[in-house]
């Protein structure tokens, strides 16, 4: 599937009160997720005037999934030149353990990939500075910047897709830890000898929380007999039930699919009430794939908070999702990108 437009949609407003060009140049934000990957550019003061989103194989390997993404990227490129701008930079989020400085991907579970890098093949190409971060720390930067975090300097990006992670902002600054790996919540031990987890260990959170979550929740009920409109619906085999499906149909008011959202975001909700009591942020933003079915999902997370976090650490405590979408992590990796220029001192 391919997508590609060609708009002027503002994808968030400015987190500085700065006078800014958008002739000043523009930035360009990549996402290479597990089966996808999406690409925008966007001009100074962030304006979004051009996007594309494709599916990717992981089979496909890394060499041909990263020649892909040079590709989308020199689209975006073209599509600055044809609005007459210079680019400032590229931003890259991506779905794993990333040594920020030296730019690699070290580790990816979900995609199996080890010491990637990414940084220096790409200024070598592109001959622009590139920033590369772990995709929660790209959404958390963006919705600083750009979305419903402008206002709050202590919050939480709890980014749950085919993986899950955590972007965590103390007092306006990333935290990543002494060597960068900090908020891979997913990979929290729940269930000692429980479910495999792509990381190699067993029993991790993500083996309970995302949309395959969801889908082997429902899978499991039709196994058992359970009687849902999801079945006919995917021509009566359940390997092409995926998670839009599910959630469609949940939406409809199919009790499965339901039960299986309700279930997915209650225990969603227990890491975020773990979170808020060692953190006590002040904001807990959603973001990825499961914002799709959010208008289901966010109550049962807010119920599970709720009920099991401190009363103390939820004072004030606001719990939405990303107005973003599935486009938090490439609107994260503009930010990357534009916060690099805004904190230079030369621009004060």
């Amino acid at each position: 599937m391919v997508e590609t437009t060609y708009q002027s949609d503002r994808i968030g407003r400015p987190g500085m009160q700065l006078e800014l060009n958008p002739g000043g140049g523009f930035a360009i934000g990549l996402e290479i997720g597990v089966d996808f990957i999406s690409v925008i550019a966007a001009d100074f003061t962030a304006k979004t005037f051009w996007r594309h989103w494709e599916s990717s194989d992981p089979d496909d390997g890394f060499l041909a999934i990263i020649q892909r993404a040079f590709d989308l990227t020199e689209m975006a490129f073209d599509a600055g030149r044809e609005h007459g701008m210079n680019p400032l930079g590229i931003g890259i989020g991506l779905p794993g353990l990333v040594d920020c400085e030296k730019g690699i991907l070290m580790f990816a579970p979900n995609l199996g990939w080890k010491e990637i890098p990414i940084k220096e093949p790409w200024e070598e190409r592109f001959k622009l500075p590139v920033f590369v971060e772990n995709e929660a720390n790209a959404i958390a930067l963006g919705e600083y910047y750009f979305g419903s975090a402008n206002e709050a300097q202590t919050f939480l990006a709890i980014n749950a897709g085919v993986g899950l992670g955590a972007g965590i902002m103390i007092n306006g600054d990333i935290f990543r830890g002494s060597r960068g790996y900090a908020a891979e919540i997913g990979h929290v031990k729940l269930v000692p000898d429980g479910e495999p987890c792509n990381c190699g260990k067993r029993g991790c959170y993500e083996t309970i929380i995302g949309p395959r979550a969801v889908v082997k929740r429902v899978k499991e009920e039709l196994a058992q007999g359970a009687k849902s409109s999801i079945l006919s619906e995917a021509g009566n085999d359940p390997e092409k039930i995926n998670f839009e499906a599910v959630s469609d149909a949940a939406a409809a008011g199919d009790a499965v699919c339901l039960a299986a959202l309700k279930e997915v975001g209650y225990n969603l909700g227990i890491v975020t009430a773990n979170m808020v009591n060692v953190f006590n942020p002040e904001l807990v933003i959603l973001c990825g794939a499961l914002s799709y079915a959010a208008e289901m999902l966010l109550p049962e997370v807010q119920k599970s908070v709720k009920e099991n976090a401190l009363e103390l650490s939820q004072i004030g405590l606001e719990i939405i999702v990303s107005e973003f979408g599935p486009e938090a992590v490439v609107v994260g990796a503009v930010a990357l990108v534009l916060d690099s220029i805004w904190r230079e001192p030369a621009f004060a």
